[in-house]
């Protein structure tokens, strides 16, 4: 553990109240957290401390502004009890591009990934060992300066908190071609885990739960003629043996997970295209029994296959395979973040 890093354990751990076996996802918190304050032109020392309600004013800007973001990653154990991480730097590129874009400092790599080591050791017991679980890990930053004026704050926090957790979903979607509402713009901050893009999609996803759909598929801003994302997930579309997924612009997130699929897809000799996907091809696809498989993908589901879709008040099954892309894909990527198989891309972390 890193001696500059200061800690205050709890006093008695809740961990033996946890029922393991039985975890729902995120809302199950571990004994610490770690916060780092950025004030006056720097990051001062981290502080793992007991996980517990923060104190802010109400005149914090966050509140009146938005100036949030956050990342999504998980922890492991393998069979030897080794703790590890995925890609984990990854995470930390794309933590300082959202808050460049949002003009939050960034925080130095050192300083991310030394405090998220030590946290992980210091609540070590908390990352489970069953089949599918895993720690699931939440960095995220925000304005805690104060002021109504419409402008930058001078105080940040990184904080990361930690929450051991079962499967994001269970079983396939169903999924709506969201023709009218847009997750991002071109310019916007789409491309960015910004914590107002999620807030702006409950509302055309409460809209498709209601009409009996999981989640939205979200289409260009301009035309809605090009599938983009599906919910907080990017998407993967299987035509005959092509796998499908648009190209990431302002509007879509680089997906870490899209990434690797991507990687492992093309070195498994799997045909691979980035580019734009219409919707009109998805449905001519469908109609004409070519469409295979379409997937979301993203840290907390990891892959969440599709089992349908609706578009234009019709709706569209896709078919039961054998040996789908998603399932190989899924394994491929697991079977790496938790030492089951070589990661021949040096993305698998030991934390030391």
């Amino acid at each position: 553990m890193s001696a500059a890093i200061k800690i205050n354990r709890v006093t008695e751990s809740r961990i033996a109240s946890v029922d393991f076996n039985n975890l729902p996802f995120g809302s199950v918190y571990s004994d610490h957290m770690l916060v780092c304050t950025f004030k006056d032109g720097k990051w001062e020392t981290p502080v793992i401390e007991p996980f517990a309600p923060i104190s802010l004013s109400p005149a914090a800007k966050i509140f009146h502004y938005g100036q949030s973001i956050f990342e999504g990653m998980k922890a492991y154990k393998d069979t030897d009890g080794n703790t590890l991480l995925f890609r984990p730097t990854d995470n930390c590129a794309r933590l300082n591009k959202s808050a460049e874009r949002l003009v939050i400092p960034q925080i130095p790599e050192a300083v991310f990934m030394d405090g998220l080591q030590t946290l992980l050791k210091v609540d070590e017991a908390w990352i489970p060992k069953n089949e599918g679980s895993s720690l699931y890990i939440r960095p995220f930053m925000f304005a805690s300066g104060n002021g109504f004026h419409a402008s930058p704050a001078d105080e940040y926090k990184l904080i990361i908190c930690t929450a051991p957790s079962g499967a994001y979903f269970a079983g396939k979607v169903k999924v709506l071609i969201e023709t009218k509402y847009a997750r991002a713009a071109n310019g916007g901050v789409g491309f960015a885990k910004a914590g107002g893009n999620y807030a702006a999609q409950f509302y055309p996803t409460q809209l498709a739960i209601e009409k009996g759909y999981n989640q939205v598929i979200w289409t260009d801003d301009n035309t809605h003629e090009y599938i983009e994302e599906a919910g907080a997930m990017n998407i993967f579309i299987r035509i005959n043996d092509t796998l499908l997924t648009s190209p990431t612009n302002d509007r879509i997130l680089d997906g870490i997970t899209r990434k690797s699929i991507i990687q492992i897809a093309k070195d498994r000799n799997i045909n691979v295209e980035v580019r734009k996907v219409s919707v009109a091809e998805v449905i001519a696809a469908a109609e004409s029994g070519d469409l295979k498989e379409m997937f979301g993908a993203g840290t907390a589901a990891v892959i969440s296959p599709i089992a349908g879709f609706g578009y234009q008040d019709k709706d569209y099954e896709l078919p039961t395979l054998e040996k789908p892309f998603a399932n190989t894909l899924k394994t491929a990527i697991t079977d790496i973040q938790t030492n089951k198989a070589e990661d021949p891309y040096g993305w698998r972390v030991v934390v030391k």
